[in-house]
């Protein structure tokens, strides 16, 4: 049994996989404040809450944008799984060509979409990864990562709204029915989803037609991230929604650097 672990800006993704693939799955919240001692209480209360013995764990595998809370996970996982994780960064087997000017830049959450992208569908692709900010890589057939783009999640944009707007109140991300809204609340859903939808078509068209330009053939788009499915209800450019991308990049990238 493998455990892998996405450590985002604003939660933590772990997922469990063994032979018949993706057996459990939780989110808890990215806390740079926590101890590797709160971190194990919380992870091992997890695993007894689902009859799953945390020394069953064979190995580990991290991908973080976080690198102020590495010290408090690596030193949990020791505690707790008594395993070395590998850790997406430099030096790690990835099957990919970072084509990036300075390729340790490209954020590990990023490489990992690439990974599994390349391995799931063997040609150009467009990944979009709908969190705390918005990622868009182009990825070629044969596995270079050419680059991006990387913009304010949606979340982030509608909560700037609400605080630098004194008389907007905080809204809940629902698509309302139409763009001609009759009330504040359903003006600001409108505005908020339906720009970002057209921002994500201009930048999906742009990216297609720089790709296209250098050889390759029209790209598939893959989305990924808790808010994808609802842009993608608005939106015909995005192809294929895979909630579990991330998940499955680690596990590829595990296979390939375990020894």
């Amino acid at each position: 049994m493998i455990l892998l672990i996405d450590v985002g800006n604003t939660n933590i993704v772990l997922g469990l996989n063994d032979e018949n693939g993706f057996s459990a799955s939780w989110r808890i919240s990215t806390d740079a404040n926590k101890t590797s001692d709160e971190y194990g209480i919380q992870v091992t209360q997890l695993f007894h809450q689902n009859d799953i013995n945390p020394r069953d764990v064979e190995g580990i595998i991290i991908s973080s944008v976080v690198p102020n809370i590495m010290y408090s996970l690596e030193h949990m996982i020791r505690k707790c799984f008594n395993v070395d994780p590998v850790i997406v960064g430099p030096g790690v087997k990835t099957g990919i060509n970072i084509k990036y000017d300075n390729p340790k830049e490209v954020g590990a959450d990023r490489i990992v979409n690439a990974v599994a992208a390349h391995e799931k569908f063997r040609r150009s692709s467009i990944i979009i990864d709908f969190g705390t900010a918005t990622t868009f890589c182009a990825l070629t057939k044969n596995g270079n990562y050419l680059g991006g783009n990387i913009v304010p999640g949606i979340k982030i944009s509608s909560e700037a709204l609400f605080q630098r707007a004194a008389k907007l109140p905080r809204v809940e991300l629902e698509k309302p029915k139409g763009v001609i809204c009759k009330n504040t609340i359903s003006s600001m859903q409108a505005g908020i989803i339906y720009s970002y939808v057209g921002g994500v078509e201009y930048i999906v068209r742009a990216m297609k037609k720089e790709m296209m330009a250098v050889g390759e053939d029209e790209p598939i788009v893959v989305a990924t991230g808790g808010l994808a499915k609802l842009i993608a209800e608005s939106t015909d450019v995005i192809d294929i929604i895979e909630p579990q991308l991330t998940l499955e990049g680690l596990k590829i990238i595990y296979e390939k650097n375990k020894e």
